[in-house]
């Protein structure tokens, strides 16, 4: 494993910090966030959320439950969020061989399976008893659907705590309670009945003290309650969303570790580098074209793009092939970081060794 104190260490724990606060989509606010976050929770947020897991992972070997899933017109899920989830879950796979429980709604279960298919994974049905057996040969992923009502969805999540005993919970661009129990899009818009209630089961996995790690691009997502007060300084809609008595769209709920960047699935891809280099694991990272082909399956299953409100392959408005080439450009520069280049004599390694 790559040593905390080093060199190394510090620079590349920077230079993904530097890529998550890249302005991709022109909205202009991640540079508001990331100081916000810096003042509530100080440090490099992805290599320190990957520190983080490594510590646990050796501690409790139980699953990773990962919760996403973000309504659009009519509650289609948008492609932000599955897409950094099921790469997710692969990167866990890959780096520690632990199992993931992708958390999500009942109506978006097939644009979760065909998600997953596109990031290498294998989908699994749920165990019927709720306990997750280690398989061999195949990445396995398991996707646990939750109705909309409370009760139902309550009934799950708990028994997913009780039974499935999750070592962490990751939450990533899903919508979170405001303080006044409401779910909101950024603009304000009320989700009303289009989103079941997560937030509870974050709660009381906080309550029995495993870790809950949080990924969101905007302020009104399940996690991003640690930065709350200062979200209403600077966003309008944070303190107002515009309809009379619902409050504001700034998410309660806080993580115990929280990422911003300028798209969830952007977070989610600098928490799978921190591990990758972490780890000193080039495998663990997954290559643009598989970035490419999940986002691909995603909207062919179901999924939106969040800008175009259509099944385009794209993120936020920024293109399958974009993201390709964002996620190819950060794993190489990862690697020349950690020292692996080819030679002037064609030799591939560390590039001390090759002058």
């Amino acid at each position: 494993m790559l040593d905390p104190t080093s060199p190394s260490w510090e620079k590349i724990a920077q230079t993904i910090e530097n890529f998550m606060t890249l302005d991709l989509t022109g909205v202009g606010l991640i540079g508001k966030l990331h100081d916000a976050l810096q003042k509530r929770q100080p440090g490099p947020a992805c290599m320190n959320a990957a520190k983080l897991i490594c510590d646990r992972t050796q501690e409790h070997k139980g699953p990773v439950v990962i919760a996403t899933g973000f309504p659009e017109g009519a509650g289609i899920p948008e492609t932000d969020g599955p897409v950094g989830a099921a790469l997710l879950a692969r990167a866990l796979f890959l780096a520690f061989g632990i199992e993931t429980v992708i958390l999500t709604d009942n109506d978006w279960v097939e644009m979760m399976i065909g998600t997953c298919r596109g990031a290498g994974l294998s989908p699994l049905p749920f165990p019927a008893d709720g306990l997750i057996k280690s398989i061999d040969f195949i990445r396995p992923v398991y996707i646990r659907s939750v109705p909309k009502d409370d009760a139902g969805c309550r009934a799950i999540t708990d028994a997913l705590l009780d039974v499935t005993k999750p070592s962490l919970v990751i939450s990533i661009e899903r919508p979170g309670q405001n303080d006044r129990g409401l779910y909101h899009g950024l603009g304000g818009r009320p989700l009303d009945r289009l989103v079941a209630d997560l937030d509870q089961f974050f709660r009381r996995a906080k309550a029995q003290s495993v870790p809950f790690i949080a990924i969101g691009d905007g302020g009104n997502e399940l996690g991003m309650g640690v930065i709350a007060e200062d979200l209403r300084t600077f966003s309008p809609k944070a303190r107002d969303s515009g309809h009379p008595g619902r409050g504001g769209v700034a998410a309660a709920t806080a993580a115990d570790h929280l990422i911003v960047s300028n798209v969830s699935n952007w977070g989610a891809t600098g928490l799978i580098a921190a591990l990758s280099a972490v780890l000193e694991n080039p495998s663990v990272f997954h290559d643009g074209e598989l970035e490419r082909r999940c986002i691909e399956q995603c909207v062919s299953f179901g999924g939106v793009d969040g800008m175009f409100m259509g099944p385009e392959p794209a993120v936020d408005g920024i293109s399958a092939a974009e993201w390709a080439g964002l996620v190819t450009s950060m794993r190489n520069t990862i690697e020349r970081l950690n020292g692996r280049v080819v030679g002037w004599k064609g030799q591939s390694g560390d590039w001390r060794q090759l002058k």
